[in-house]
């Protein structure tokens, strides 16, 4: 079959543009890396029974609306697909069945999501430590729940939310642990009228507050100096608290500062990115439909920006009218007639973003660690050895990675890069946007060599690929 439209990610925004494209009239495929469509925000809601769906709330069962419409679309929905390589002229080539496929379309989207940021303190790499948004999905796919006491550690609005789930499921929680500086309310309170026009989100976060408190668990502002404690796997959470040195014992510690966007695949295909002071990340550069730097690729979603789960929609629907455009299967006035209802929705959610992002700001120590801590965990790279590759003459991260193996790991990069081009930019004394970011190559994840032998052309018809 020959497809219009290729879209990477079945997410609040990769299923929205699949869906837009396919009521337009496009021929799209979606391809997904989990085995049922919902992205992260939404995983597993296909299969979720409803005592777990109505811990998770009324924001995760929403995703519903999304993979029902797709189950009665005329998308071709392939999950269980990890996108391996995209080409410059579009050619897609991923993981299915213990083999590589390849198809192509004049027009793809990419919508790939968000990472969680990296927190980098010491003892981070032990066993027992892992992100908050690994236990939500823990939660989400196969209703685990820790069976030790939990210490959740960071900012942000994720933070919070797992804390709820954790608790409504019933896991010990043995504290929460916050590191946002006391500086940030003030920063925030410029942003905060904007905010006040987005009620519910505001409502629903005032929600979260007042269940951790009706629940009087241990709780710490303005922490600083968290370490990990533990030889072999974590045993508990030191820090400084209002001027005085504290330990949570705990078997299992949850850390988050947020979420930023994942550019590995952007980066791959050598588009034009910025970086977001707000966010304290690199985001694309793209047009109000999406459009990047190279033609015919578009970016939705948290991947070009962190708005959220409903942005992430309308930004989905959007690139896909600015698809159906390009190919002449839309005029500009219908184009625009129909994205003017979703660019309203798109202004109302992204009125509270820029008092999140200025309340839940990370700490310089984590974006900036002192030299004996961890950034790298492939190949065990400290922020000391960073550092030391600034002294030696290198300019950016790709020098570093060349001297130090720095970003040369499994992950290429994805835990680490930010980190890295910031630790440069407070070493070099220049701005992260003119410090640069890794160099991404394929395949942007592992696939074995037997997945490279079995190359199948999804395109006109399936065939095997000519060997000659």
């Amino acid at each position: 079959m020959t497809h219009d439209l290729i879209v990477i990610g079945a997410g609040p925004a990769g299923l929205s543009a699949a869906l837009t494209g396919a009521e337009l009239g496009l021929r799209v495929a979606l391809l997904d890396e989990q085995a049922l469509p919902g992205g992260q925000i939404y995983r597993h809601v296909t299969a979720t029974g409803p005592r777990l769906a109505k811990l998770l709330g009324p924001a995760y069962t929403e995703g519903r609306l999304l993979t029902d419409r797709l189950a009665g679309s005329s998308v071709t929905a392939h999950q269980g697909t990890l996108v391996w390589d995209v080409a410059q002229d579009l050619t897609v080539t991923a993981l299915k069945d213990g083999g590589s496929v390849q198809l192509r379309a004049p027009q793809l989207i990419a919508a790939t999501g968000a990472l969680e940021r990296a927190s980098p303190v010491p003892g981070w790499t032990l066993p027992g430590v892992m992100t908050a948004g690994a236990a939500q999905i823990a939660l989400k796919a196969s209703a685990s729940i820790p069976d030790v006491p939990v210490v959740l550690a960071g900012s942000g609005p994720l933070l919070l939310l797992v804390a709820c789930q954790l608790l409504d499921a019933g896991a010990m929680l043995a504290g929460l642990v916050e590191t946002a500086p006391a500086a940030n309310r003030r920063a925030a309170l410029a942003h905060l009228p904007a905010a006040l026009a987005a009620p519910t989100l505001l409502r629903d976060g005032l929600g979260l507050l007042g269940r951790l408190r009706r629940a009087r668990l241990p709780w710490f502002t303005g922490a600083s100096r968290l370490r990990i404690e533990g030889e072999e796997r974590a045993s508990g959470l030191a820090f400084e608290s209002a001027g005085r040195a504290r330990l949570l014992p705990a078997g299992l510690v949850l850390l988050h500062h947020g979420v930023v966007p994942d550019t590995q695949l952007s980066r791959l295909l050598r588009v034009e990115h910025e970086w977001s002071d707000a966010q304290l990340a690199w985001q694309p550069r793209i047009d109000p439909w999406g459009l990047t730097s190279l033609a015919g690729f578009r970016i939705a979603g948290d991947g070009a920006g962190i708005a959220g789960a409903l942005a992430a929609q309308a930004c989905g629907a959007l690139a896909a009218l600015g698809a159906a455009h390009e190919l002449g299967r839309l005029s500009q006035a219908d184009r625009d007639a129909r994205a003017a209802p979703l660019r309203d929705a798109l202004r109302r959610q992204r009125r509270i973003r820029p008092f999140l992002d200025a309340l839940y700001r990370p700490p310089e120590w984590i974006t900036d660690p002192p030299d004996e801590t961890i950034v790298c965990r492939c190949e065990e790279v400290s922020a000391g050895r960073l550092r030391e590759m600034v002294a030696l003459g290198c300019q950016g991260p790709n020098q570093t990675k060349f001297f130090s193996r720095c970003g040369m790991g499994p992950c290429q990069g994805r835990q680490c890069g930010l980190v890295v081009t910031q630790v440069l930019a407070r070493a070099l004394g220049r701005p992260p946007g003119e410090v640069g970011a890794y160099r991404i190559r394929a395949p942007l994840k592992p696939v074995p060599l037997s997945a490279l032998a079995a190359l199948t052309v999804l395109n006109d018809r399936t065939k095997p690929v000519d060997e000659h």
